[in-house]
């Protein structure tokens, strides 16, 4: 189940790079997520959540703009492996298995950038402008990474 949880916190930051750890910072802040004294526990102090959820609202109103480079140009997608896989690190600590969550966080951030990238162009053909297609994938990243911070053990 942890690694589940991982492999889908990494989709979200796939969608939505700053969204995955705004979740999981929120999580470790309320105690749904027990990080102790590991090398991650810096996701449960008081400002980590604030900074993380200010990334994530400017990182959902800068996605809007049409000047906003794709999710598969290098940094952006190394940014969404990286987030992925702290991310899925932090629910495998809770698991045991930093290692297997991480590895699981980067799997799903892959396939989240990919499949999102994919199913975001599609929906937006069909609605015949972007916007639409942003604001579905957005709200799909946020009620997601509830989902999985709420499921977590």
């Amino acid at each position: 189940m942890i690694l589940l949880l991982a492999l889908l916190i990494g989709i979200v930051a796939g969608l939505r790079a700053m969204t995955a750890p705004a979740a999981i910072s929120w999580a470790a802040h309320l105690g749904w997520l027990h990080l102790g004294d590991s090398w991650l526990a810096f996701l449960g102090y008081a400002f980590t959540p604030w900074i993380f959820t200010a990334l994530a609202i400017m990182e959902l109103i800068t996605d809007q703009r049409p000047s906003t480079p794709s999710r598969k140009v290098p940094v952006q997608f190394g940014a969404r492996i990286v987030m992925g896989a702290l991310c899925g690190a932090a629910v495998g600590i809770s698991g045991g298995s930093a290692l297997g969550g991480a590895v699981a966080g980067v799997i799903g951030a892959i396939v989240g950038t990919l499949a999102g990238a994919d199913i975001r162009g599609r929906l937006a053909r069909s609605f015949g402008q972007d916007r639409p297609a942003a604001i579905i994938e957005d709200i799909v990243a946020i009620i997601a990474a509830f989902l999985i911070v709420a499921a977590l053990p």
